[in-house]
């Protein structure tokens, strides 16, 4: 796909997701529907608008979809949008403005085209890999080098006791040990905002613990279309098999990968005593 073909398509989806704004804005509250696992559901809403906007950039683009809900096809070859219908969604049910759209196009594996829509907020963000970054149509100027100790950091959401990938008890001192550099941590319970908000520079950086694509790819082409700088925590180049995602500006990137290496030596060591 070429840079204008690419423009072309960005364009279409961002009318896309437009037509959905005034249902996204009206069904805030929407109780859950569909319980998932563990502190993780499903609205009504985020159905509906899985299936409406699913459909709308199949008949528009004649390129399949893989949504959060209801799935799609591979990821690793070919070209598919990747759509979250609702990110925040616990936010979003509770009436909380931060939570929004996600939709990324993804092209033999490699996230091309990315756009975050916030309705509550009244803001859209959108870019091509190549930049630069769109907020409501008006183009951002790249990112520039940081310094942690002057940024605020989105964190992402953790139960001190969960286990798993990246256990909870790590996330906590984790979030110990950048306090120590930095009194500035959110934590907004959605991942589209955090990475937005580090793409347009609103935060310094990101860091998030989840691992689906359709929660990071959308915004893992904003930040890298800013000129940020995309791993994984362990400073691994982010793909969509990646189990997490670092993102930050230039500068404040290298800091929290020293800062989380340290966290990982200090916690191999405890084990080990």
């Amino acid at each position: 796909m070429t840079v204008r073909d690419r423009s072309a398509v960005l364009a279409t989806a961002s009318e896309i997701l437009d037509s959905a704004t005034a249902r996204f804005a009206e069904g805030i509250g929407a109780p859950s529907a569909v319980q998932k696992g563990r502190g993780d559901f499903a609205t009504a809403l985020d159905l509906e608008l899985e299936r409406t906007l699913s459909a709308r950039l199949r008949e528009h683009t004649g390129i399949p979809v893989h949504g959060e809900e209801f799935g799609g096809p591979e990821l690793s070859s070919g070209t598919a949008w990747v759509l979250d219908p609702i990110d925040g969604t616990f936010n979003y049910s509770n009436g909380h403005p931060l939570s929004g759209m996600l939709l990324a196009l993804v092209d033999d594996g490699v996230p091309v085209l990315g756009l975050t829509w916030l309705p509550l907020l009244g803001r859209r963000y959108a870019a091509t890999l190549d930049g630069p970054v769109l907020l409501d149509g008006k183009p951002l100027p790249p990112l520039a080098s940081a310094r942690l100790s002057d940024v605020m950091i989105g964190f992402g959401a953790f139960n001190i006791d969960s286990h798993g990938r990246i256990p909870g008890r790590f996330r906590f001192d984790l979030l110990g040990a950048l306090s120590r550099l930095s009194g500035r941590m959110r934590m907004h319970g959605s991942t589209g905002i955090d990475l937005a908000f580090t793409a347009s520079g609103v935060l310094g950086g990101a860091i998030v613990f989840g691992h689906h694509p359709w929660d990071n790819a959308a915004g893992v082409v904003l930040v890298r279309a800013a000129g940020g700088v995309v791993t994984d925590l362990r400073g691994e180049e982010w793909t969509l098999d990646s189990k997490s995602v670092l993102a930050a500006a230039p500068g404040v990137h290298a800091e929290l990968l020293e800062m989380i290496d340290i966290a990982v030596e200090s916690a191999a060591e405890e084990r080990t005593e």
